[in-house]
């Protein structure tokens, strides 16, 4: 398993008419309110801004109110974290533009401008200035001519530059960093043929190449160690005179300034905690903030993982590895949240009965957990997005990522229902499923199913997807290398996938009728075969890790189904759509690559899974996606959203707080300069 955040991200920005049903709606204070609440506030380039709810916020306690206030203040803290782990000179770039963006006394409604704010905003979103998803470069569209305009006629900004350099030198530096292609042109790359960490240009690694890191990292393994550390998570790879050593993220560190700040909010957090175990949680990550002690890192999550009781909880610190090529180091990142009381009902019911999917999972007896222990899910509502998970952010999560801790201590499994329901929401009417739909019948299932299917579809995936099956002893967690987190998804996904249709479901009562299983097998092949395309720039393949994933899945069944024709690709008035013809055959299909997803995974081979996502996985048939592309392009949707976060108002008496009021602005350029002045601590 990968060491970093697991999560499933599906295409929400894409669907239509679904609705939540009146669990959600039961929350609104009122039909009007929710008739005048805006979800969607604006769309430029291939991106679109939501805002999130935040029901039931008001019916917590002072206390939870404050923990979810200074946790959300520590999320902000380590905003500039982000931008830096992505590219060494991100923090530069945004600062220049952002002094051009206030300072410019050119003429502010020309074109160049507005396609400068633009770019802006994609910087901000992407948190630098490659794609949050493709990772490719993107160019701004203007002239290097302009852009040395904009800063020339910015006579009041306080550009980052220091005493040895010129205005001058700076406008030529990010010339090159902005508009020369060849320069820094993905940060990340997953190009077998190269060193991908040479091809690479996220800040983990200065000066060293992929075997050298390989190197370093495998002298420190112990094959015989049952509990090892995720070596290189939390530091900085460098080379400097010939030697190779780490930078550590923490306290008087890498990052110190940012993290000091971090812990100051947390040690406030850790005063209103809701009780001693949340508080020994608090307390256990401030230490490892300012130790950077990976084995302490381990105890916090072995902690973190056994806080069943607390209502508002968090994630804090570095998780996720998607942004590292080989898979090791981490980017910073926090949600903060509580539990949906009512909504976790469903939750609890899988998680109770995870040993009954584990034992009846079509895998291989010797990669299944004679016990499973410690699973447990709720549904949560979302207070608060950091770091990596801002503004783009999962729709779940399944933490922690060792495999021994999830063994032996389990795991939590969370669905962010408040931002599933956003993202449906500003999806309403767009037209979407009627495009690419093959029948009426499939729009009508998609719209009475689709939030459920989707929802249940996180369950199973974080819930048990990810915890379910072993390693073999012998095998190391890293043996995947950069499949590992393709293949991870991929695991996941074909088990919820496999359960989601069994009888079980509804015998459970978490689901009406196998009708929305069928509905959530329509809308995954849809998607893995077509829709997703609308993501990929012509004449490209496939990179990023869950769409390689959706695409080996669906594209493997459809392969493997011929015979039977299982799913076929139907052209109707000079379209194509898909149409699944059995969807028994298809949950077996499931099934059957379950079985060697996991086999490969428990056994570590390396080369099936390489063959396996580079054969189905990458390749993109250039036909059919320029129909998608060309279809897509006449709805006039964005295909990635991400959210502004709300504003929580402090009422104070006396100098004591005496409330706290959730608000919800609709600036999203507003937010992000706000942002960037009050939380930029890093230069």
């Amino acid at each position: 398993m990968k060491q970093g955040i697991i999560c499933i991200v599906i295409v929400f920005g894409l669907l239509t008419g679904c609705n939540m049903g009146e669990k959600m709606e039961s929350k609104d204070n009122s039909q009007k309110e929710k008739d005048e609440f805006k979800f969607l506030l604006e769309q430029f380039a291939d991106l679109k801004i939501m805002r999130y709810k935040v029901p039931g916020f008001d019916d917590l306690s002072l206390e939870q109110k404050k923990l979810v206030f200074y946790l959300s203040e520590a999320a902000l803290c380590g905003r500039d974290i982000i931008f830096d782990q992505n590219y060494k000179y991100n923090l530069k770039i945004r600062k220049t533009l952002e002094q051009i963006y206030l300072n410019y006394q050119g003429d502010r409604e020309a074109e160049n401008f507005n396609n400068f704010v633009v770019y802006l905003k994609r910087v901000w979103f992407s948190n630098g200035i490659h794609h949050h998803y493709s990772t490719d470069k993107f160019s701004p569209d203007f002239m290097p001519e302009y852009f040395a305009e904009l800063i020339s006629n910015s006579k009041d900004a306080e550009f980052p530059i220091d005493n040895s350099e010129t205005v001058e030198e700076l406008a030529l530096q990010l010339t090159s960093l902005m508009f020369d292609p060849d320069v820094a042109s993905k940060r990340i790359s997953l190009d077998i043929e190269k060193d991908m960490i040479k091809a690479s240009a996220c800040n983990f690694y200065e000066g060293v190449n992929e075997q050298e890191a390989a190197d370093f990292y495998n002298k420190m393994k112990d094959p015989s160690d049952e509990t090892p550390i995720s070596y290189g998570l939390n530091s900085k790879l460098v080379k400097e005179n010939g030697e190779v050593r780490e930078d550590i993220y923490k306290i008087g560190g890498l990052y110190t300034e940012a993290l000091e700040k971090i812990v100051y909010w947390l040690e406030k957090a850790a005063g209103v905690a809701e009780n001693g175990q949340q508080q020994k949680v608090i307390n256990k990550l401030i230490e490892f903030y300012r130790t950077g002690d990976l084995q302490i890192y381990d105890e916090y999550n072995v902690l973190w993982v056994s806080d069943l009781a607390s209502k508002v909880d968090f994630v804090n610190g570095f998780t996720e590895v998607y942004g590292d090529p080989i898979g090791m180091k981490a980017t910073w990142e926090s949600v903060v949240n509580f539990k949906d009381e009512q909504a976790t009902v469903r939750t609890e019911i899988i998680s109770t009965n995870a040993q009954w999917f584990e034992n009846h999972s079509p895998v291989d007896p010797r990669f299944k957990k004679d016990e499973v222990k410690g699973v447990s899910a709720k549904v949560i509502t979302v207070a608060h997005l950091g770091g990596d998970c801002y503004p783009s952010t999962p729709i779940g999560i399944n933490l922690p990522n060792a495999d021994w801790i999830r063994k032996e201590h389990g795991s939590k499994s969370v669905t962010m229902e408040n931002i599933t329901y956003a993202y449906n929401q500003a999806s309403l009417g767009n037209g979407f499923l009627e495009e690419f739909c093959y029948s009426d019948e499939e729009i009508e299932m998609a719209k009475k199913y689709g939030s459920l299917a989707g929802n249940l579809h996180t369950d199973l995936h974080e819930c048990l997807g990810h915890g379910s099956g072993q390693l073999l002893p012998e095998t190391s967690p890293e043996a995947l290398k950069n499949y590992s987190s393709a293949l991870e998804e991929a695991r996941a996904d074909l088990f919820a996938l496999y359960f989601i249709m069994d009888e079980k479901m509804v015998e459970l009562n978490i689901m009406p009728t196998l009708d929305v299983a069928r509905t959530e097998y329509n809308g995954y092949i849809r998607n893995g075969l077509m829709t997703q395309l609308t993501r990929i720039e012509t004449g490209k393949n496939i990179e990023q890790t869950h769409m390689r994933n959706r695409q080996l899945i669906s594209k493997w069944c459809f392969e493997k189904g011929k015979d039977d024709n299982v799913i076929e690709m139907v052209e109707t008035d000079g379209k194509i759509f898909c149409k699944i013809n059995d969807y028994s055959k298809l949950r077996s299909l499931f099934g059957e690559l379950l079985a060697e997803v996991q086999r490969i995974k428990s056994e570590g081979d390396y080369e099936a899974g390489k063959k396996l996502v580079e054969t189905y996985g990458v390749i993109v048939e250039p036909e059919l996606h320029a129909e998608v592309k060309e279809r897509f392009a006449k709805l006039n949707i964005a295909p990635y959203g991400g959210f502004i976060n709300p504003v929580f108002k402090v009422i104070e008496e006396n100098g004591e707080i005496t409330d706290i009021q959730v608000e919800y602005p609709e600036d999203y350029t507003e937010q992000m300069l706000f942002y960037s002045e009050n939380y930029s601590f890093l230069n």
